[in-house]
């Protein structure tokens, strides 16, 4: 019976791992909705400004916080919305390189880069990325999060790391 218990687990595991080492995998982020419309607060070391495309750099130990999302990096370049009908001072997209760390709610993620979409509500991140959720471990090639609705899809030769609970 305790060898049919063990058989049984072992199926079970293999037909789990096997799903989540799927190209595509959606998992929870963060818990809940984010508000993209929050203010956004950035601290860093400096600050660059280009007077030709308006684009601010922020460079070392770089903390952006909206809500309850904080986002570390060595250097995040702000991009700032342009055209006929844009006013100046519309934040268009973030993108943050060098140990990127998003933490929100509970989760926390790290990779090489971050692009962070302010009209999409949405932050893709790439390069060696993991993702821990408690004592569990996901880690990819890239990770999008959609923070409308608090959902992230990983792609890219997913592996989990799942710990029983004792």
């Amino acid at each position: 019976m305790i060898y049919m218990r063990a058989i049984l687990a072992i199926f079970l595991l293999i037909g789990f791992a096997g799903s989540t080492f799927a190209q595509g995998t959606q998992i929870p982020f963060g818990g809940y909705e984010h508000n993209a419309s929050l203010p956004v607060e950035v601290i860093s070391d400096a600050l660059e400004v280009d007077q030709e495309t308006g684009n601010a750099t922020f460079v070392g130990n770089v903390v952006i916080g909206q809500g309850e999302m904080r986002l570390n990096a060595s250097k995040v370049v702000v991009e700032y919305k342009t055209g006929v009908n844009q006013t100046g001072g519309k934040i268009s997209r973030m993108v943050a390189s060098g140990g990127v760390i998003l933490v929100n709610g509970p989760e926390a993620a790290e990779a090489d880069e971050a692009v962070y979409s302010i009209d999409n509500a949405e932050i893709t991140m790439s390069g060696n990325v993991i993702l821990t959720q408690g004592n569990n471990a996901l880690s990819s090639t890239q990770m999008v999060v959609d923070l409308n609705t608090g959902r992230a899809q990983m792609t890219g030769r997913v592996k989990t790391i799942l710990q029983p609970e004792n």
